[in-house]
């Protein structure tokens, strides 16, 4: 009986469905690269009638008594090592019958659709919930960072309007000393008077400006107005 055995690396594809040990059933698919050994052909031609039954078989066994051990997501993790299982066993038995393995890849590890569909939504959910986590974060670091520079804004606004109230403090303060010393027989009640009634007249100017609105505002006028307007703000300043 004749039979031609070939010397060149040839590569067997096995598929093999089995369960992981959370209980998902996945389609594990892989292609194993074997050779005759030289000095092993009559072992190879007259011990096995057809090697790829054998591998098979071996291919089937290796998977199915590893991964019910494993979860799908180590088994995922574990492609390579898996792999590297399945082709040192097959190297051991295969041996025997003067085959060689040289290799054996796990080329695929394919969960069912519903399974699979399963976990992109389980990712597609931890995914929005970080999101929605760093959206969060970043809103609050805006609101604190606008809470800052709102309080760093108004201390230094107020501390500009005391700078300012400090200089007018201190420019009618000149003011008073400066003309109760050059002209004679001058009260600091009579500058203070002189001053409000500057103002007077000044803000009425302004308001005469402002005035082309349409806006109306009765007020008393005359001599006595500034007066009075003193006495007034004097009262107020004294109740309080």
């Amino acid at each position: 009986m004749t039979k031609t055995l070939s010397l060149k690396i040839q590569q067997l594809e096995v598929k093999c469905d089995t369960k992981t040990k959370d209980n998902v059933f996945v389609e594990v698919a892989v292609a194993v690269h074997y050779k005759v050994v030289e000095d092993k052909v009559p072992s190879a031609h007259y011990k096995l009638t057809d090697p790829k039954v054998q591998i098979q078989s071996y291919v089937n066994d290796v998977i199915r008594s590893t991964l019910p051990h494993m979860d799908l997501d180590d088994a995922f993790a574990s492609k390579s090592q898996l792999a590297e299982n399945i082709r040192s066993q097959l190297a051991s038995l295969m041996s025997d019958y003067g085959y060689e393995i040289k290799e054996a890849l796990l080329i695929d590890l394919n969960p069912d659709n519903a399974v699979k569909a399963a976990m992109n939504e389980i990712m597609a959910s931890q995914r929005t919930r970080e999101a929605a986590a760093e959206k969060a974060e970043a809103e609050k670091i805006l609101q604190v960072k606008a809470a800052e520079a709102d309080a760093d804004s108004k201390y230094l606004a107020g501390f500009g309007i005391a700078r300012q109230r400090k200089a007018i403090v201190d420019g009618l303060k000149d003011t008073v000393n400066d003309f109760t010393n050059q002209v004679e027989g001058s009260t600091p009640q009579d500058v203070m008077d002189l001053l409000l009634q500057t103002q007077y007249f000044d803000m009425m100017k302004d308001f005469g400006k402002k005035g082309t609105n349409g806006a109306t505002i009765f007020l008393p006028h005359g001599p006595e107005s500034v007066s009075a307007l003193r006495h007034q703000l004097k009262k107020e300043k004294t109740n309080n």
